[in-house]
């Protein structure tokens, strides 16, 4: 097995940093958390597997964390921390689904083997969690990635409606993956054997793309020397994917909406129509019912599109996924720059669980690809990044480089740890409390300023710093 993973959560600096010390000294990676929310971001950049956890603690309470990581993070085991006069509590919590409790102050051989016991416990339940989700196709269908509940029910509704011929409405922003989940509808169909047709309704001209999804006669028109062949004759027998089929003329929509009434073509210029056996699939990235109602959509269409609607949530919406999101693009533009680049820094991946990412998964994996490709060692650093990703006040920063800076020093003096704590103070104001970035804004690593921020007691909203700092 390898170095299990113990995240220690404690309000007291001096408690948290000797566990911690002592859990690494027996061979454990150790992280450390001043509270409750600090540790839910950090169990949401990586699992743990065992989170030692006291049970008193101001803001989130040790019950409610372990409510909060037994939902989430069903594999990590927690370990709570008690005092002799909570322990009925504690007991609670091992109800609760807690793997043991221990009283303060515990000996270094009781925790020692009770963690040790409890990580062998986390490594087989995750073992077994993977297998059963593979069993489950949980962890993706035909690249469909996401362990956010939405994106488990998108996983669910594209098993169901596959082996049907109803038509699917698909709706999302751009580069959520809509084109990715016709294509598992498609693939998990009794249609898979025949291939996939598509086309982007917004990308062809009005002119062209009747001809695009009809065909035509020879003859049909000036130019027109040979029969073509359409899509919705292309797709008979396989499944016909309209991706914005939104930006489609009110004329062709008629058309289309008497193919699927109809069953039958006709190819432009010809006199003769014929059945074609076509599975539908649309998407948009708009309200199709507020297009119907702007009188830009018809209305009738739109009740024979959406006989299914599977809705895709914004990458925003599902921040728990970005790291599985990153990991997995990590993993499929891993032959770029020779396959050197192995892993995304902590900081990287703060940066990413700290942006909006409007162009979605999309975005996502550009930013990851880019990053590759830029990265000069075998770990890609917010660096790597591109600057869109990168706060304003980053990029800032990065654009100070080199500049020789001089503190004033007033002629009363200055107390220097005032000094550091109102610097690290404003620094983390500035970068709205993500450390990543105000470790890089003072120079220093993560693990550094998370130590100095634990050593000072800094929380988000605290006071002004002491003195203003000039520069």
């Amino acid at each position: 097995m390898s170095q299990a993973s113990v995240l220690v959560v404690e309000d007291n600096d001096l408690e948290r940093q000797i566990t911690a010390d002592t859990l690494h000294e027996e061979g454990f990676a150790v992280e450390m958390a001043p509270n409750g929310k600090r540790a839910l971001d950090l169990l949401a950049l990586g699992r743990f597997d065992v989170v030692l956890t006291d049970l008193m603690m101001p803001g989130m309470s040790g019950e409610e964390l372990l409510a909060k990581v037994h939902t989430a993070h069903p594999a990590s085991q927690v370990v709570v921390l008690t005092a002799h006069g909570t322990i009925d509590s504690a007991v609670q919590a091992m109800k609760n689904g807690a793997f043991y409790y221990l009283t303060k102050p515990t000996d270094r051989e009781t925790m020692v083997m009770t963690v040790a016991k409890a990580a062998e416990l986390a490594n087989l339940q995750q073992e077994n969690l993977l297998l059963k989700r593979r069993l489950e196709g949980r962890l993706e269908i035909e690249g469909i990635i996401g362990q956010d509940p939405v994106m488990q029910e998108v996983i669910r509704m594209v098993r169901k409606v596959a082996p049907s011929n109803s038509t699917v409405l698909i709706q999302g922003e751009s580069g959520t993956g809509k084109e990715i989940v016709a294509r598992a509808i498609h693939r998990l169909s009794p249609r898979a054997s025949r291939p996939f047709i598509a086309i982007n309704c917004s990308a062809i001209p009005e002119t062209l793309i009747e001809n695009e999804l009809f065909g035509h006669e020879r003859g049909a028109f000036t130019g027109a020397t040979d029969r073509k062949i359409g899509l919705f004759e292309s797709a008979d027998k396989s499944t016909l994917f309209l991706d914005e089929i939104s930006d489609l003329p009110m004329g062709l929509q008629a058309k289309i909406l008497r193919v699927m009434q109809d069953k039958e073509i006709r190819r432009v210029g010809g006199n003769e129509s014929f059945r074609v056996d076509v599975r539908l699939v649309a998407a948009t990235n708009r309200n199709l019912a507020e297009e119907v109602a702007e009188d830009r959509f018809r209305e009738d269409l739109y009740y024979r599109v959406n006989v299914v609607t599977i809705t895709l949530p914004p990458l925003r919406d599902r921040r728990g996924d970005i790291p599985l999101l990153a990991s997995h693009a990590l993993a499929k533009f891993g032959h770029l720059a020779d396959g050197r680049v192995k892993e995304i820094s902590r900081e990287a991946m703060e940066v990413f669980l700290d942006y909006s990412w409007p162009g979605n998964v999309r975005q996502l994996e550009s930013a990851i690809e880019r990053a590759i490709l830029l990265c000069e060692g075998d770990k890609i650093m917010p660096r790597d990044l591109p600057e869109e990703v990168l706060s304003r006040k980053i990029r800032a920063r990065g654009g100070e480089r080199g500049r020789s800076e001089r503190f004033e020093i007033p002629s009363e003096g200055i107390n220097f740890e005032n000094f550091e704590r109102g610097l690290i103070l404003q620094a983390m104001e500035k970068s709205d409390w993500v450390i990543a970035k105000a470790a890089k804004m003072l120079g220093m690593s993560y693990r550094t300023l998370q130590y100095r921020l634990d050593k000072f007691g800094l929380k988000r909203g605290e006071s002004k710093p002491p003195a203003e700092i000039k520069t």
